[in-house]
């Protein structure tokens, strides 16, 4: 499936409850999920579902066995690539968004692994916090900022 949609990518996603709101967002903005595993639930169980409500069944899920398998198989050029990451050097609202773009996530507890980000630091990206006392926000509340400030260019912001 390669077309001009933006695409939500979970890297090993540990809370079925984040995957299944991200899930629901992907069908409100016509995205496709793409998971890479392992995942830390089964996509069977009842709190994936009960989180993307009765949307899930409409989600346009591809799913990838490993973070080289996916890009063995989707061959994304570098500048379709946007990584976030609490740390990123700049903030969300830096980059103009490619309308094909595939805006990348990490696992709630670990983030995404140094060795996705290596030669990447100018693909990184965080959501600014005000108040250093809040260690890191929900993936889920993340995801969804990041997505509609990517496609506020389509949705008419």
């Amino acid at each position: 499936m390669s077309d001009a949609r933006m695409k939500m990518v979970l890297v090993t996603p540990e809370i079925p409850y984040n995957t299944g709101a991200i899930g629901r967002t992907c069908v409100a903005l016509n995205l496709e999920l793409i998971l890479i595993k392992p995942y830390g639930f089964s996509l069977d169980e009842k709190s994936v579902r009960r989180a993307g409500t009765d949307y899930w069944k409409h989600v346009t899920l591809s799913e990838y066995d490993d973070w080289q398998s996916f890009l063995t198989a989707r061959q994304p050029a570098r500048d379709q690539l946007y990584f976030f990451e609490e740390h990123g050097a700049q903030t969300i609202y830096a980059p103009t968004y490619a309308e094909d773009a595939y805006l990348v996530f990490g696992c709630e507890s670990a983030g995404l692994p140094r060795s996705i980000l290596d030669d990447m630091d100018d693909r990184v990206f965080s959501l600014p916090m005000l108040d250093t006392r809040v260690r890191s926000l929900n993936l889920a509340n993340v995801a969804t900022a990041v997505i509609y400030q990517a496609m506020r260019p389509q949705l008419g912001g």
